[in-house]
This record gives structure tokens, C-alpha cells and sequence, in this order.
């Protein structure tokens, strides 16, 4: 049985509650079909993105003269995203005659209170801006600092610190024990962080694909696959010679990533938690790909597939074409 960790982005999730139940209908009903598999059996995990909704939920309170901490609004986006990926799962896997059943998990993540992340905000969430909206923003409200996103826009960015712990991971190995799909470590999870033998809550965002490789490393995955807007991880993108990337090794693709190929608020993540994930193991792959072909890329058909440096021979990592 191969145990998969699975990223969804959130936005991938859509912005609306109407776009984001007909999203999660058709994510789910390609992971029902990856369970139907005759001939794998799977333990699966999913985690999600909540950037845009984390923000919105913020927002909202903002603007009904509440502040609401971060990690609150990250609570929240947990439940209602888990709630609806819970609901949508099982009503396929029921459809699809399958075993399992969904359970969504609130779940905490332990940071270090003195990563340097503190200091410089880089995490996008909520909404795209103008610059002229976005410089109104700023003036009104000297606290937020918004940033030009991969082309897309102005977006707020907070704090993202390394996640160090996934608190429930133990949870976890006991629910895919009872045959359940793990909903798990929604927006990266709600950071805390110790203080006096206490864990408390902090002031941030942890990103969703770092703590999905930390979440598949501390419960020995098999895979960790990350879904995203594109089919394969590209260098040079957008530009004339832009290439593909099909199978590739760790030293390899960490030579594109120091040649500046991989946007800070878009792939660039994604790569560095595939990267992670299969730094330590030469039996362990990371997959980066498209929702639409997520089975395909999981069986070695198509998308961006990370190894080991030791696991497969050199011939074999050419770029896709």
C-alpha cells in the first residue's frame, strides 16, 4: 500500500463559496478515481491552501470593526475548506463504492518564534490589487505591506516561518490506519510556537507545501504530490525557450532553483518542498502537476517528478520537451 500526501492550493479552491464547492467536487472526484485503482492501493492525505481565503475571512472581520488574529482566521478556513472537501469526498467515495471515508483534522504547527521570517514578511494571502489600490491600502493601514504577486497583482504578505512539528501527526497515522483520507495541516496549518512549557499561538502563515513535506516525511510517505495551476514545473517560463521538466534529481533541479528560474510567490515553494521531501530518501519521489492530471503524474505518465539524487540513473532525468 503507497501512502500519498497530497497539496491542493488554495487557489485552486476558488474565491466564492459557489466556485468553491463545484472546485471541490471535481478535486475530489479525481482523488475517488485514484482510490478506484485496481491495481494500487492507496493511503491518502490531503492538505489545501487557504491564501485566499484567510484573507478574506480577515478582511471581513476587519471591516465589521473587529480585529481577528491570523491563526484564528486560519482555524476558520480549516474547518469550512475541510468541511466541504469531508463532504464532497465521501459523497464520491460512496458514489465509486469505496471504504474509505474523509475526516478533516484542525491542526496545529510548531514554529521557531526566532525565524527569520519574523522580520521580512513574504507570504501572499487574501485578494490581488492595483498598485494604486494597494498603495491606499498601505497608507491607511501603516501595519500591512503589500507586494507585486508573480505578475498577478498586489497582495498582502505576513511572516511564513519554517514549519518545525506537525503537533497531530499521530492523529493522522491513526486515522489512515481506520481506513479514513486525512484532511490535514489546512493552510499550512495554525502556528504556535513554545513559551514557558506552554504552546501558544503566533502572529503568521505557514506555507501549505513546506509543511506537507514535513507532514510526509514525519508520517513516512511514500509520495508527496503537489497540485498546482500548471501541468509540469517549467525554466525559463513564459519566455521563448521555456522548457518542461519531466523527471528530475535533486542536484539538478536545486541548480535551476539558484539560477533565480522559479518565482518567490509561485513555484518556487512547491520546489523547494518537493526538494525537501525527497532529500533524505532515495526511495521516496515528489510530484508537482496539474489537478486534471494528478493520477498521471502520480504513475510516472506526466508532470514534474523530483527524486534522490541516488535513486534513478543520470540518463534518465532529461528535461520533457
Amino acid at each position: 500500500m503507497k501512502r500519498i500526501v497530497i497539496a491542493l492550493g488554495g487557489n485552486a479552491l476558488g474565491v466564492g463559496l459557489e466556485e468553491q464547492i463545484k472546485n471541490v467536487k471535481k478535486t475530489t472526484e479525481i482523488i475517488s478515481g485514484l482510490l478506484a485503482d485496481k491495481e494500487n492501493e492507496y493511503q491518502i492525505v490531503l492538505t489545501h491552501g487557504n491564501g485566499p481565503q484567510v484573507g478574506m475571512i480577515k478582511l471581513a472581520f476587519e471591516k465589521s470593526g473587529m480585529e481577528m488574529p491570523l491563526t484564528e482566521c486560519c482555524a476558520m478556513s480549516q474547518g469550512y475548506i475541510g468541511y466541504h472537501l469531508q463532504s464532497a469526498l465521501n459523497e464520491s467515495m460512496s458514489a465509486h463504492g469505496l471504504r474509505y471515508t474523509a475526516q478533516a483534522l484542525i491542526t496545529q504547527v510548531l514554529v521557531d518564534k526566532n525565524d527569520p521570517a519574523f522580520v521580512v514578511p513574504t507570504k501572499p494571502i487574501g485578494s490581488f490589487y492595483s498598485l494604486e489600490e494597494a498603495s491606499r491600502i498601505m497608507s491607511e493601514n501603516p501595519g500591512i505591506v503589500m507586494k507585486e504577486d508573480s505578475g498577478r497583482g498586489y497582495r498582502r504578505v505576513v511572516a511564513s516561518p519554517k514549519p518545525v512539528e506537525i503537533l497531530e501527526k499521530s492523529s493522522v497515522l491513526r486515522l489512515l490506519d481506520e481506513h479514513h483520507i486525512v484532511i490535514t495541516c489546512g493552510g499550512g496549518g495554525i502556528p504556535v510556537c513554545e513559551s514557558s512549557g506552554r504552546k501558544v499561538s503566533v502572529e503568521c502563515i505557514v506555507d501549505k507545501d513546506l509543511s506537507g513535506a514535513l507532514l510526509a516525511k514525519e508520517i513516512n510517505a511514500d509520495i508527496f504530490c503537489i497540485l498546482t495551476a500548471v501541468d509540469n514545473v517549467y525554466i525559463n517560463y513564459n519566455k521563448p525557450n521555456q522548457q518542461s521538466l519531466g523527471k528530475i534529481s535533486y542536484s539538478e533541479l536545486e541548480r535551476y532553483v539558484n539560477q533565480g528560474h522559479f518565482a518567490d510567490g509561485s513555484m518556487l515553494p512547491k520546489v523547494m518542498a518537493a526538494m525537501e521531501f525527497v532529500s533524505e530518501s532515495k526511495d521516496k519521489k515528489a510530484v508537482i502537476s496539474s489537478l486534471e492530471n494528478m493520477v498521471s503524474a502520480i504513475n510516472g505518465e506526466s508532470g514534474t517528478t523530483i527524486y534522490h539524487d541516488k535513486a534513478v540513473r543520470n540518463e534518465e532525468l532529461q528535461p520533457v520537451m
